[in-house]
C-alpha cells in the first residue's frame, strides 16, 4: 500500500511540473530551450530558498526526475562542496553531483546517433 501512495505522490507532483511546462509551450512564445533553462534555474532557486527539498522528500522521483530536479542536484552539489572545500566548491560541486546524469545523457545520445540516421524534417 505504501508503494502505491509513493507512486501516486510522484505521479501527481511530476505531472504538475510537466503541466507547467505544457502551459508554457502552449500559451507563451518561449522556445523549448528557454523553457528547459527556466526549469533548471527554477530548481536551483527553489532549492536556494529551501522550498524544493521538502518537495523532494514528499514526492521522491516526481520531483527529482524533471528538469527542476537537475537544478536541485546542481544546487545541492554546490552547497555540499562549498561546505567541504570552501569557495572552490562553487566550481566543482555542481559538476560532481550531476556527472552521472550528464554521462548517461551523452552516452545515450551517442548510441542513438549510431542506431538512427539524422535528417531534416
Amino acid at each position: 500500500m505504501e508503494l502505491g501512495v509513493d507512486c501516486l505522490k510522484a505521479f501527481l507532483v511530476g505531472g504538475f511540473i510537466c503541466l507547467i511546462g505544457q502551459i508554457l509551450i502552449d500559451y507563451t512564445k518561449l522556445t523549448p530551450a528557454r523553457i528547459l533553462v527556466s526549469f533548471v534555474l527554477a530548481g536551483v532557486l527553489l532549492t536556494a530558498i529551501g522550498v524544493y527539498k521538502p518537495l523532494v522528500d514528499f514526492a521522491g522521483a516526481g520531483a527529482t526526475v524533471p528538469l527542476t530536479g537537475f537544478g536541485f542536484s546542481l544546487a545541492k552539489g554546490v552547497t555540499e562542496a562549498v561546505d567541504e572545500y570552501g569557495l572552490i566548491g562553487v566550481l566543482s560541486g555542481g559538476l560532481t553531483a550531476t556527472a552521472t546524469g550528464i554521462a548517461a545523457a551523452v552516452t545515450s545520445g551517442f548510441v542513438m546517433s549510431l542506431i538512427f540516421k539524422s535528417g531534416d524534417k
